[in-house]
């Protein structure tokens, strides 16, 4: 039986092919990084939302910088994947909405970016501004992480590392989005009040009574930083209702044992029925298990 003869595609010499890769990929980096008038009308928006509300004056003042002196620093864009002709702004969403208010076009740059890429200028351009909160670092961390991506990544694109991660992402899943989003960017807040705060809500049972005040018009009207501290006030002085204990489970959702916490300390409870001997070994073990946990606690504690 005669032998397979291999059929191969036809190749460019590689010195034409070479040429022409070179020049293509010149022509590529010329168009991303050449600056062009787009029609704010065509722009979108895509990315994780980093900024918790915008500052009314902060943008006043930079409506009135624009309009004077136009603008200097473009935004980025990417072509918009589902619709021909638009685009989605991966950073410059102040600028964009000050220049919609002036009805001018947008100086852009446009790069081919898919959502990896995206997310990863968002964040190094927010960082190397240094002008979001703790909270909107925390907040844009934890709406990444809900999307999947995982933690490296997160921290590439925060340009931090990762036990600094870690710790902004107790604040950042310990709040809803729309619950941030009534404080806003609360610049003078550190981390310790945010996780504070979080400790007052889930102790006191008094989100409900934070949520109404939020709603007032008197709220409304108080800088950002004022508005957490109405609420962390708020929380703190909510009464307290008696905790109800935590069901703690293994991976395949059997109940392993309860946890309750309350001013006076931590409580957990594993019934003997149906234990199969775990109350037993933890009893046994209690010295052991504890000390680990405490120096892994002394560990990142020595983080902060």
């Amino acid at each position: 039986m005669p032998a397979k003869t291999e059929r191969r595609r036809p190749v460019d010499p590689p010195q034409a092919r070479g040429a022409v890769g070179a020049l293509q990929s010149s022509l590529t980096k010329l168009q991303e990084n050449a600056v062009q008038d787009i029609d704010a009308g065509l722009i979108d928006d895509a990315g994780i939302e980093d900024r918790l509300g915008i500052d009314s004056a902060a943008q006043t003042q930079l409506r009135d910088s624009l309009a004077a002196y136009g603008q200097q620093v473009p935004v980025l864009l990417r072509p918009h994947t589902d619709k021909p002709g638009r685009y989605q702004i991966a950073y410059g969403r102040r600028r964009l909405k000050a220049l919609r208010d002036l009805n001018l076009p947008v100086k852009a740059m446009i790069r081919q970016l898919d959502d990896h890429a995206l997310v990863m200028a968002q964040g190094q351009e927010n960082t190397a501004r240094q002008d979001l909160s703790f909270i909107e670092k925390a907040s844009f961390a934890a709406q990444l992480a809900a999307q999947d991506y995982d933690r490296q990544t997160i921290a590439a694109a925060l340009s931090i590392d990762l036990p600094m991660l870690s710790r902004m992402l107790k604040v950042g899943t310990a709040f809803p989005l729309p619950f941030l989003r009534q404080i806003g960017s609360a610049p003078g807040i550190g981390r310790d009040r945010w996780m504070a705060l979080a400790r007052a809500l889930a102790e006191n049972n008094s989100t409900r009574q934070a949520n109404t005040l939020m709603n007032t018009p008197q709220f409304a009207q108080l800088d950002s930083d004022a508005r957490f501290e109405a609420v962390f006030k708020r929380a703190a002085k909510s009464p307290k209702t008696p905790p109800k204990p935590r069901t703690l489970r293994d991976t395949t959702g059997r109940a392993l044992g309860d946890i309750k916490t309350t001013s006076k300390g931590v409580t957990l409870t594993i019934a003997s029925k149906g234990a199969q001997g775990f109350d037993a070994w933890i009893d046994s073990n209690a010295q052991a298990l504890l000390q680990d946990l405490h120096d892994r606690w002394q560990q990142d504690r020595s983080e902060d």
